[in-house]
């Protein structure tokens, strides 16, 4: 099935306002295309629970800390429209940046909190513009339900908060991190690995896992990530932004795994940031 490509948001809802007048339930799935099986995963949990299923595709300039990021971000619209012909995907919402940052645009939406570690720390303003447009899909599309990967952990809690904070009537689910064989989280930004980085990357996960299991062990989590930075530095890891354990809420940093608890990483590979996270424990 080919999902009509939609590119304004006076004709989005022209298609959503008999949708929601119909109480059809909306599925919304934010991306910003190069679309991989992890983002293909999170229409199939969409096409599960909606009668209604909307992928956006915007190269959000407002979440970029490096114009060359932004400028060499991979673009493949008609290829992704391709990979979702086999959903039943209702529309494409591909709007420009006029559309979704018109002229006299001054508004932005910022989360507290979450916001101030990790990557908020390491990419100022970038959940920023996570926000602001999540914020703006949410309301664009008229949607019931949105659906998140987990890969991206504190920017799914960041969304949740927003919405909650916000009063918008939107279930945010977030969904299971896909993974390629070799353990490497699915990511656009992995196509722009060398073929020897490529072998070498899957060893974040490796460690990370190694970490998880020694903590539920008893074992000191200091100790283990010391090991953990020294294994990846020799196999030319170059820069680890983080490695750590935070609580799986409120994203608290944790020395001990005593509630709900993830461990979440960001590192550089040739060149490529790369992030992860995995839950520690059940």
């Amino acid at each position: 099935m080919t999902a009509p490509i939609v590119r304004s948001l006076s004709e989005l809802r022209g298609m959503t306002q008999d949708w929601v007048r119909a109480g059809e339930r909306i599925g919304v799935v934010p991306t910003m295309g190069a679309l991989h099986d992890g983002h293909l995963s999170l229409v199939a949990a969409a096409e599960k629970i909606c009668t209604r299923v909307i992928v956006t595709i915007f190269v959000n300039p407002r979440q970029f800390n490096n114009s060359e990021d932004l400028a060499n971000y991979p673009r493949t619209e008609h290829e992704d429209a391709r990979k979702l012909e086999r959903f039943a995907v209702d529309a494409i919402y591909v709007p420009d940046g006029d559309q979704m940052y018109p002229g006299g645009f001054a508004t932005t939406v910022s989360v507290s909190g979450l916001t101030e570690v990790m990557d908020g720390v390491y990419r100022p303003g970038h959940f920023e513009g996570v926000a602001t447009v999540v914020a703006k899909l949410f309301a664009q599309s008229s949607a019931s339900d949105a659906f998140f990967g987990e890969k991206d952990y504190q920017q799914l809690q960041v969304v949740r908060r927003m919405a909650r904070d916000l009063d918008i009537p939107i279930t945010v689910h977030g969904c299971p991190t896909i993974r390629e064989i070799d353990g490497l989280a699915m990511s656009s930004r992995n196509l722009l690995l060398s073929d020897r980085a490529r072998v070498n990357a899957p060893l974040l996960f490796e460690q990370m896992e190694e970490i998880a299991e020694g903590v539920v062990a008893g074992g000191d989590f200091a100790a283990l990530r010391t090991a953990a930075v020294k294994r990846l530095e020799a196999a030319n890891f170059t820069k680890i932004d983080y490695l750590e354990m935070r609580a799986a809420d409120d994203l608290a940093l944790l020395n001990a795994s005593m509630r709900p608890t993830r461990l979440f990483a960001a590192a550089w590979l040739a060149g490529v940031r790369l992030i992860d996270n995995i839950a520690v424990g059940g």
